[in-house]
């Protein structure tokens, strides 16, 4: 479809995403999938920021998958794995992807764009055909089109110069959030506009009654009319008894004037169990629990353990997200081959409980499948003599012993 971009000039045709052509960029995407929410909010991401619930769920996301070591593997041909630490990657995927940021701070910004903006972008800086940084861009400034030969073509309105520059698909590692094109991830916060205006109007409406609202709100009535005069020194008066400072406060009546209480129940205008429905939703948009932000109104159906909860977290709600990242550094940074692949290491999950932690060890210990220098060196403990032998169950005896004859206990 053709759209006009200035007065005598016509753009070139793009993809279609829903009608609408694909624009990452404060330009004609934005302009027609913001906007405002039936509640009559203008809904925005930094508007929706503004929101404890959704501030909340991003920061739990991105923060939480932020402190899960990346690392960089190679495939052996027994079918086992060893750190690739000779990758000309591995340095800027598992220790330093720029100069300016850490792996944590790196991977936070691009888990946060995922959330508010669905899409996420990194520019892969090169050196003739070696890259030597990964540089995350803003992706409310970058525009994404399909050219004519069917290759994706980048344009980013860069912060530091003001001005458009042309980014070859080779060198962006563009990950995609939930979408119906493959190609763009659609904008949550857009697409949801609806649920988070209501929570604006919402926490608007609260926060009035206790700016304005008198902590006894009544009516005061009277015989005879006031003048002009009489309302404005009347109305001064009142307003040394509202505001919640102001509280508790007696007020005096005169001139055979009566004051007559008003209570306003929150709860029978469904004040509370509005907002606290928004928290609900708002959870629910971003695939949050909501007592793992702070909302414990209800009983949780969730496990009664920490290690319950954090793994129920990480199947249903941070496992795709991961996938999606290690699928698409695969992809853009190496090569998409079988012999190299990068993977989240989950079980920093299990930190926070010892008692699990332990648990997971021992189970490993006891079956054969990590050595004791192998959990030593998961926690940081000095290697031990003997402590790369596998051993069972049974007597704890090393693996190559299984089956042999015991030793004679008649002797």
């Amino acid at each position: 479809m053709a759209r006009k971009d200035k007065p005598g000039r016509v753009k070139s045709a793009l993809l279609d995403w829903l009608g609408v052509p694909i624009h990452l960029t404060s330009g004609e995407f934005w302009k027609e999938w913001n906007g405002r929410s039936s509640s009559g909010k203008d809904v925005t991401v930094n508007a929706t920021l503004q929101l404890s619930a959704a501030w909340a769920c991003v920061r739990l996301l991105s923060e939480t998958i932020s402190t899960l070591p990346l690392k960089l593997y190679e495939r052996q041909s027994d079918g086992s794995r060893i750190a690739a630490t000779s990758h000309p990657m591995h340095s800027l995927i598992t220790r330093a992807p720029n100069r300016e940021m850490t792996p944590s701070r790196y991977m936070l910004m691009i888990v946060a764009s995922l959330c508010l903006w669905g899409n996420a972008f990194v520019e892969k800086r090169k050196v003739g055909s070696r890259v030597v940084a990964l540089e995350p861009l803003l992706p409310q400034r970058m525009t994404v089109k399909r050219a004519d030969n069917g290759a994706l073509q980048y344009k980013y309105l860069d912060p530091m110069t003001g001005k458009d520059r042309e980014i070859a698909e080779k060198d962006v590692m563009h990950i995609r959030g939930f979408g119906l094109d493959g190609i763009c991830g659609m904008q949550p916060v857009s697409a949801g506009r609806d649920v988070f205006g209501g929570a604006m109007s919402a926490d608007e409406a609260a926060n009035k009654v206790f700016a304005q609202g008198m902590q006894a709100s009544g009516i005061l009535s009277g015989d005879s009319p006031l003048k002009q005069e009489q309302r404005d020194r009347l109305q001064k008066h009142l307003e040394r008894f509202m505001g919640s400072t102001n509280a508790g406060k007696v007020m005096v009546t005169e001139a055979g004037m009566k004051y007559q209480a008003i209570t306003m129940n929150p709860e029978a205008a469904q004040m509370l169990e509005t907002r606290n429905f928004s928290v609900e939703e708002i959870c629910r948009w971003f695939r949050v629990p909501p007592f793992m932000v702070g909302h414990m109104d209800k009983q949780s159906s969730w496990a009664s353990s920490v290690e319950g909860m954090n793994l129920q977290f990480l199947t249903n709600t941070l496992r795709p997200i991961l996938e999606n990242i290690e699928q698409e550094i695969d992809r853009c940074l190496l090569g998409n081959t079988d012999r190299y692949y990068v993977e989240f290491s989950v079980e920093g999950l299990l930190r926070a409980d010892s008692t699990g932690r332990a648990n997971y060890y021992n189970t490993l210990l006891q079956n054969g499948v990590m050595s004791r220098n192998e959990v030593r060196r998961l926690e940081n403990l000095p290697q031990v003599e003997g402590g790369d032998t596998l051993t069972v169950q049974s007597n704890m005896m090393a693996l190559d012993q299984i089956g042999a004859n015991p030793p004679d206990q008649s002797t």
